[in-house]
C-alpha cells in the first residue's frame, strides 16, 4: 500500500469518525475523536488543522470541529461502507458481533463503489447496521431502490452521483424543509409512502419526533402524518434553503 493510500483511509477515518460523533453530540471536542480513533490529542488537533486547510472541515481549537459539505459526501460515504459490510459480516458470513467493527474498518477503504453497490443489492438495500445505526443513503442518481435495481447491469460511472447531501427526514430540524430526493426499499415500501402523499419532490418537514420508539410527525401537501421510525429512516432529503 502506498503512502497516499494510507493517508487516504486516514483521512477517511478521522471524517467517519467525526460523522459518527456528530449524531449523538452537538459540538464535535478534540478528546472525543481522541478517544474513539485512540489517538493522542496531539496528533488529533495537528490532523484537523490539516483537514481544515483541505477544506473538510471547520475547526476551531475552542469550539471543537463541523464537516464541510466536502467532508460530510465523504464521511457519509466510507460510513454507508462500513455499515453495510457489518450487515454482511454479521447476516452472511455469521460473523460473532465483537469481530464485525474491526473487521469492516479494515474492508471499507478498498470496497469499490461498484461493489458497494453490489453489496446493497445482494443484501435487499438495508437500512441500519448490526448496532441499529442507520446506514446513509448512496450518493447515486436514483429515487428509489426499484430504479436501481432496474439498472443493474449499468456501472457507477455509468449511473453518476448526485452532488447533494442527502439526509433522512428524522435528522430535520423543526425550522428546517427538505424536497423528497430518495426513498429506500422494496416495492411495498415505496407503494405505502406513495400512498400516503410522501412522493419524490415533495416539500416535507418536521413538527414533532415522539422519545423513545415513538413516530414522527411531519407536515408534506398541506396535511400532517405520523410515521413509524422505521419508514422515517428510509426517506431521505435534499434540505431547502429560505
Amino acid at each position: 500500500m502506498s503512502n497516499n493510500e494510507k493517508l487516504s483511509a486516514n483521512i477517511e477515518e478521522y471524517l467517519e469518525s467525526i460523522y459518527k460523533i456528530s449524531q449523538s453530540e452537538e459540538s464535535v471536542k478534540t478528546s472525543r475523536i481522541s478517544k474513539d480513533l485512540r489517538i493522542t490529542p496531539a496528533s488529533v488537533s495537528e490532523m484537523l488543522k490539516r483537514l481544515d486547510k483541505m477544506d473538510y472541515v471547520e475547526y476551531s481549537q475552542y469550539k471543537g470541529v463541523k464537516l464541510t459539505e466536502k467532508g460530510l459526501k465523504i464521511a457519509k460515504n466510507i460510513t454507508r461502507k462500513h455499515r453495510l459490510l457489518e450487515r454482511f459480516l454479521h447476516d452472511i458470513l455469521k460473523l460473532k458481533d465483537h469481530f464485525l467493527h474491526d473487521q469492516a474498518c479494515e474492508m471499507e477503504h478498498t470496497l469499490s463503489d461498484d461493489a458497494e453497490r453490489a453489496l446493497c443489492q445482494v443484501l435487499e438495500h438495508p437500512d441500519k447496521c448490526p448496532g441499529d445505526s442507520v446506514i446513509p443513503a448512496c450518493d447515486l442518481k436514483f429515487t428509489t431502490c426499484e430504479e436501481c435495481m432496474q439498472r443493474k447491469e449499468e456501472e457507477v460511472n455509468e449511473v453518476g452521483k448526485r452532488h447533494e447531501n442527502l439526509i433522512p427526514i428524522m435528522e430535520l430540524e423543526k425550522q428546517q424543509k427538505g424536497k423528497v430526493s430518495f426513498i429506500r426499499g422494496d416495492y411495498k415500501v415505496i407503494r405505502r409512502l406513495l400512498d400516503m402523499g410522501i412522493t419524490i419532490g415533495a416539500s416535507i418537514s418536521v413538527i414533532k419526533i415522539a422519545p423513545l420508539s415513538g413516530p414522527v410527525e411531519v407536515a408534506i401537501r398541506g396535511s400532517k402524518l405520523a410515521i413509524g421510525r422505521d419508514i422515517a429512516c428510509n426517506v431521505f432529503v435534499e434540505l431547502i434553503q429560505d
